[in-house]
């Protein structure tokens, strides 16, 4: 069984956000990039298939030379091989029309994606995916087995989980409950030496045109100032959530 897991190169939670350009470019000046974590589940479960039922796994991802130390991290967690595609994430349509080309070049039985990255939180790339190389689609996946070419899998829905069976080749959207947080690999000094040597491919795409473009950006209005109130001045308490938080 073939596997490819998209990887995104994201900023770090802890990071601190700005913008330039008028608010229309992120500013990656000072920010620490990691695997996505919703990319890292499904790297996760597809290190499970290899070890479990010999499966091969490459892991995918586009944009500049700058990415290439978090598709190393993939490599040194298990990984077969790497591939990046030359060129600048400027959308959902762009990535998955790059993602696609490499997916059929390779005919693989599972793609497995995160069901959005955390910078931009599109959701959209997996279904498109899917939809361009005329493969079967389940998102939101917290589960996944294969037997065959038959793939049973669990995906989060509105008050509750629902179980689908599909047949390969197959795109999942996973996220956190494909495998448990406790269960994440991190890399060890031996698959950071053997990353090293496994390949890691650069691709020059046919340049795509972008579908959408963003505007600008804005960061959420800055926390306002806490106001203490004496526990015993119940009157002047309900004076602010009426008045000023216009709560009650």
């Amino acid at each position: 069984m073939k596997l490819l897991v998209c990887i995104s190169h994201v900023p770090d939670t802890t990071s601190k956000i700005n913008f330039t350009e008028g608010d229309t470019k992120f500013d990656t000046t000072g920010v620490q990039f990691v695997i996505n974590p919703n990319d890292e589940f499904g790297l996760t479960r597809a290190m499970w298939f290899k070890e479990k039922q010999n499966a091969t796994v490459d892991v995918i991802s586009v944009g500049g030379a700058e990415t290439e130390p978090t598709l190393r991290k993939a490599l040194a967690i298990g990984a077969d091989a790497a591939i990046r595609i030359n060129a600048e994430a400027t959308d959902g349509h762009t990535v998955a029309t790059y993602l696609a080309t490499a997916a059929k070049e390779g005919a693989y039985d599972l793609i497995i994606a995160g069901r959005e990255s955390i910078d931009y939180n599109g959701g959209m790339v997996p279904g498109m995916l899917a939809a361009m190389i005329d493969a079967n689609f389940v998102t939101n996946c917290i589960s996944l087995e294969i037997d065959g070419t038959t793939a049973t899998a669990v995906r989060e829905i509105d008050g509750g989980k629902e179980t689908i069976s599909t047949v390969l080749p197959l795109v999942i959207g996973g996220q956190k409950g494909l495998v448990e947080e406790s269960d994440l690999r991190i890399p060890n000094m031996r698959g950071i030496m053997m990353a090293r040597k496994k390949p890691l491919t650069v691709v020059e795409p046919t340049p795509e045109s972008s579908e959408t473009q963003a505007v600008s950006f804005e960061k959420p209005a800055p926390r306002g100032a806490v106001k203490l109130v004496d526990a015993e001045n119940i009157d002047e308490l309900i004076n602010l959530l009426h008045n000023e938080a216009k709560v009650i």
